[in-house]
């Protein structure tokens, strides 16, 4: 299998199975010299593990990290950074795999799932785990988690954040929204009044065995002038594929996104006055990124997310025989992934952006040039 690996100059590579014995990432281009222990890893894992309420999968995992490469520390480590400090080299990032149920899976191992891409793989290789999804199960996204902390470190002035904003076809109410309420809920959700819709809405699909869609939303605030690159290498292009990439994802918009086709030029334009320390934008409708270059605005982007497929209600399908069977399918599976797959966008966000940093910084030496300068 190919293409297990993203980024130009900070590179991911994610390796395992979800019932495998662990899975992982090596992260490679981390410049040295950044503080980094596996307790800056696990806060974020922490935040995306399973099994913390009832509107997720019951799998138990703990979901604890190794950093087997790619730190050191000594006296002068210490001395100069206060601890264990990255050495340039690969970092190799290790999560052992703990609670797996291999026999839920046993009625599918042979039929493939509606909706999931049991039947895409084996059209592809012709062999497939169907363990938990093997290689296609979103517990792959712990390994993107744990990579993204590390980007975190490298974008230190760049934070980036994400809310989930609808579930099903409830929505947020955007004269509600407070970023810090996304940490007093369960949710991730900026509107503590539609907490409870949701929570009703979930409790319905939950106790019948299926599933809803939802969407996040990502902003990244810090981000500078002249980051990413205007044909190829476009910073809302590589955003795109990247969250693309995410288990369940089936659409991403960038600022505006698809409202934007419904506007006049004169709505979509996002006029500028001139500020102290550059131009200041009186809209954002671009996302902060124009002509694939990020205008030093918060970078925006939301992606949507599919109803899990691993469902309890009887669906139509064929198996690898060729016959037309019913299929359910058990185990635990979470209800909604659009609630655990917001550190996994914020995760991905941050390796986009620590690529086109170091990307920006290799070309250009990292210098914005602003109107008057």
């Amino acid at each position: 299998m190919s293409h297990n690996t993203f980024g130009h100059m900070f590179r991911v590579t994610t390796w395992g199975e979800s019932h495998g014995p662990a899975l992982g990432c090596v992260v490679d281009g981390c410049p040295p010299g950044i503080a980094l222990t596996e307790a800056d890893i696990q806060a974020w894992l922490d935040l995306r593990r399973p099994g913390q309420g009832k509107f997720v999968t019951q799998r138990q995992e703990p979901d604890a990290v190794r950093i087997l490469s790619g730190v050191f520390e000594d006296e002068r480590t210490r001395e100069l950074f206060g601890g264990q400090v990255t050495t340039g080299t690969p970092i190799s990032l290790m999560i052992e795999n703990v609670d797996q149920r291999s026999r839920d899976y046993s009625e599918i191992a042979t039929a493939f799932r509606p909706g999931h891409a049991d039947y895409a793989y084996f059209a592809k290789y012709g062999v497939r785990d169907y363990r938990g999804g093997g290689r296609q199960s979103a517990r792959e996204t712990a390994a993107r988690v744990a990579a993204g902390a590390v980007a975190r470190k490298v974008i230190a002035g760049v934070t980036v954040r994400a809310a989930l904003v609808q579930i099903g076809p409830h929505a947020v109410d955007r004269s509600r929204w407070d970023w810090d309420e996304t940490h007093n809920n369960p949710f991730w959700c900026p509107d503590a009044a539609m907490v409870s819709v949701w929570e009703e809405h979930l409790e319905t699909i939950r106790k019948a065995g299926s599933s809803t869609g939802a969407i996040v939303e990502v902003e990244a605030v810090g981000v500078p002038a002249g980051w990413g690159a205007p044909v190829y290498g476009k910073l809302d292009a590589e955003l795109a594929a990247a969250l693309m990439s995410i288990n369940a994802a089936k659409g991403v918009e960038i600022g505006a996104g698809f409202a934007s086709a419904a506007f006049t030029g004169e709505e979509n334009a996002d006029e500028m006055r001139m500020g102290n320390d550059g131009p200041v934008f009186l809209a954002n409708n671009a996302g902060g990124v124009l002509g694939g270059i990020s205008t030093g605005q918060a970078v925006v982007a939301r992606v949507a997310f599919k109803p899990t497929s691993s469902i309890l209600t009887p669906r139509r399908s064929v198996n690898e025989a060729g016959e037309e069977v019913e299929l359910r399918t058990k185990g635990r599976h979470d209800p909604c992934v659009g609630i655990r797959a917001v550190p996994v966008v914020e995760a991905m966000t941050a390796c986009v952006l620590a690529d086109a940093f170091l990307r920006h910084r290799g070309q250009t030496g990292g210098v914005v040039h602003q109107p008057g300068g």
